[in-house]
This record gives C-alpha cells, structure tokens and sequence, in this order.
C-alpha cells in the first residue's frame, strides 16, 4: 500500500477492510492485492496467520460463531479466522475458552491431521473422584475418571456431548496404565507410588498435566504421567491466572498425572500442583477436548 501526504494504512484480514491512520485531505493510496498464490505460497500465509492468533490473547466472545456454525470451518480450514487464544464461546450456560490452537496437529502414533481447537471449560463443570477408593492402581487411563466420568461427560446427553456433538475429534494418546506401589515420586520422594507404563490410546476427551498448566513437571510421579501433553497450553501462557481461576473465582482441578501410590496430582486454587487421594469427591473436573 502506497499513500500521500504521511496517510499510512494496512489491510484488516480479519474484518477484510481497510484501515487507515493520520488521513489527510486529499490523501491518495494505491493498494496492491495478491492472487494467484500457489499452495505453498498460500500455506505459508495460513501458518504465518495461525502463529499470531495462537500468541495473542484477545478474550473476545466469539459464540456467534458457534451459533451460525462457521465456528467449524474457521478452525478445519487452518485458517482460524477472527478465531484467538482466550477467546471463548457460551452455550448451554458453560463459557467455554480456546486453550490453544493446532497444538496436538501431527501427534499420535496415527497422527492427527485434522486442524483443532483445544477447549476447556472456564470453570469446573462437576466435581467427582478420580477412583471410588483410594487407589492410583492402573494409572490414569484405568481410572474410574477416565473410563466412565469424562466419557459421559460427551456423551450424546453430557454437556460437552449436546454441546459441540460430532465436531468433538478423536485423537491418538498416550496414557499411563499401570504403577509401581512401591517406586518413589521423581519429584524428591516425597511419596511412594509411581505410574511404570502407558500406551495409545483412543480419546476424545481427557485431563491436561501439569506441563499443560504450568510449562514444568512438578509432583508428576514419573516420565510415564506427561506423554504427549508436554508443552504448556498458549492460554496458560499467555494468561497464567487461569490456571488456578476464572474471573475472581479459584478453585482446584484434577490433573492426569499420578501423584502416588494413593493419589493424583491437581492444579490448586492456590496457583501450584498438589497432591490429592483418589477418592476426593470435592475435586473439579475440568477436561480439555478437541474440536474442528
């Protein structure tokens, strides 16, 4: 774009229109448009486009897309239009917050290839155990939390199910399965019990860990709790007080981490790891899933 008499202006692809800054009268501008883009050209623009989005926070409400349904395509064509960390959608009374964007694109032993928006709700959607006792036997991926709670929390029925229904993906993850009573916690032993294996699995829907929350390993008991979940999510990055907050509320979430032979790790209202027993019925279920 070229103009006169010190107007200077820049074109907004978001609301695709011009603006313009110090306008002057009779101010001229020619303005030069691009086509014809071949498609590495045109995937350089979408991945130069989508890093912006993914690093800025904006905290806009966005629900009119999920009323008019172009949610979807904004996310599944890569493009992300008018689509940013922090921003968030309201339906069925739950706000709803864009954790991050494409940050699982290409992982998995089947890799992921469809491009997502990762979603987590603004506050606890119920409060529940993650066992019916106190035990972490069989890790997170057998857990009562992972094999009945959060699946019915999709379900056609469950909140997140009639919510966003079949745009909820798939993805491939890897889940501890199994621990070891008797290992020490790698975060200096302060307790005993650590997760000793995972596997792929299959998923919809699952808890972040602690490197999602906080960028870093704490009370996680082993390298066999982070799997794929290993970085931090842009939103937490971007906006730590989420971690442990909404607005002016605190509250404390179950993680997927095991924490102990009794026990998994949560995110506290207090902005840290915690260690809790299993069988706490008071702590939040706070589930990230993946849309597009």
């Amino acid at each position: 774009m070229h103009c006169t008499n010190g107007t200077f202006g820049e074109w907004d692809y978001n609301n695709w229109n011009l603006v313009l800054n110090n306008v002057s009268s009779e101010s001229k501008c020619n303005v030069e448009f691009t086509s014809g883009l071949s498609e590495e050209e045109y995937n350089k623009y979408i991945e130069a486009g989508k890093a912006l989005h993914r690093n800025t926070y904006r905290g806009k409400d966005i629900t009119e897309y999920y009323n008019d349904g172009s949610l979807y395509t904004r996310i599944s064509n890569g493009s992300f239009e008018d689509i940013y960390v922090g921003d968030y959608i309201i339906a069925n009374e739950v706000t709803w917050l864009i954790a991050d964007i494409d940050n699982y694109l290409y992982t998995g032993d089947t890799p992921l290839t469809k491009h997502h928006a990762t979603i987590i709700p603004a506050e606890p959607l119920i409060n529940a155990p993650m066992n019916d006792t106190d035990t972490a036997e069989g890790g997170y991926a057998n857990s009562k939390m992972a094999t009945e709670t959060l699946p019915s929390l999709i379900a056609e029925d469950g909140i997140i199910g009639k919510t966003f229904g079949s745009h909820i993906l798939e993805f491939r993850n890897y889940l501890s399965n199994k621990i070891s009573v008797d290992a020490l916690n790698q975060s200096g032993g302060a307790w005993k019990g650590a997760s000793n294996s995972r596997a792929f699995y299959t998923r919809k829907i699952d808890f972040m860990s602690e490197v999602n929350v906080y960028g870093t390993i704490d009370i996680s008991s082993s390298l066999y709790d982070t799997g794929l979940d290993n970085q931090q999510y842009a939103l937490f990055q971007l906006k730590p007080e989420f971690k442990c907050g909404y607005g002016t509320k605190r509250f404390s979430t179950w993680l997927k981490d095991v924490a102990g032979y009794n026990g998994f790790v949560h995110a506290s209202g207090y902005g840290m790891s915690g260690f809790y027993k299993a069988s706490g019925e008071n702590m939040g279920v706070r589930p990230r899933f993946l849309i597009g």
